[in-house]
């Protein structure tokens, strides 16, 4: 017999002392409710606040089985943190998702679910359809939102119908493969492996989630993003 599937959360991090703690908290309530086994992979880039020490209070209170402490040196970008994190993952599933409590770990259930009734390659979670929604936003980051994912859907027709989300359930081999062929960086390193996953023909289902802006700390989407965001873009349809 096979045996049972294994998630593997990987929480990049970067000053998330406020937010860690009460992640990690949830993430065990939920995943201990749950049943399923996994382990949290932390990848702290170099934190100046003082996060990884946290961290490790973390691994000696809930155990070095289900807290795994991968950090490195300084902030060296998203993709590369999966990268890192999943040569470290047991797992053969592997979900990731946001340290700042933007996502809600209570749906990780649900995108188990949804990958088991079909066996999705990859799970995403969706703010624009049925329940899905984003609370603490201001009415300028949401038309943003709203408008990039638009022009996405307009130029790329990824059949998914939130692409910048970062909460999302792979199955370990896919998102290996998927990472290789990604060329991006930050915010637009989301939309590509959407879109590359669509070329390579796997099947993605969607759950609907809740997005919370960030409580604590600074939110990392500014100026600067949205100019990488709409450069990422216009590469992907050309090279797409």
């Amino acid at each position: 017999m096979a045996p049972p599937n294994k998630y593997s959360i990987l929480l990049p991090t970067y000053n998330e002392i406020e937010n860690l703690p009460i992640i990690i908290w949830l993430l065990v309530e939920h995943m201990n409710s749950s049943g399923y086994p996994y382990e949290i992979i932390i990848i702290d880039d170099g934190s100046p606040d003082g996060t990884l020490e946290a961290a490790k209070q973390l691994q000696d209170i809930y155990g070095s089985d289900k807290i795994i402490l991968r950090p490195r040196e300084k902030k060296l970008g998203l993709g590369t943190a999966y990268i890192h994190g999943i040569k470290h993952a047991t797992g053969n599933f592997i979900i990731i998702m946001d340290a700042d409590l933007s996502h809600h770990p209570k749906f990780i259930k649900e995108f188990i679910e949804k990958q088991k009734s079909k066996d999705y390659d990859i799970v995403t979670g969706t703010r624009y359809v049925g329940t899905g929604g984003v609370h603490g936003w201001d009415l300028k980051r949401k038309v943003i939102s709203r408008g990039a994912n638009l022009i996405t859907q307009i130029l790329l027709r990824p059949g998914v119908s939130d692409l910048t989300g970062s909460f999302r359930l792979y199955k370990k081999d896919v998102l290996e493969t998927l990472i290789k062929s990604c060329v991006s960086k930050g915010y637009v390193f989301q939309m590509e492996m959407i879109v590359r996953a669509r070329q390579k023909g796997y099947s993605i289902g969607e759950v609907p989630i809740s997005f919370v802006d960030r409580v604590y700390g600074e939110s990392k989407l500014g100026g600067s993003e949205i100019i990488q965001f709409v450069q990422g873009l216009l590469y992907l349809f050309a090279t797409t």
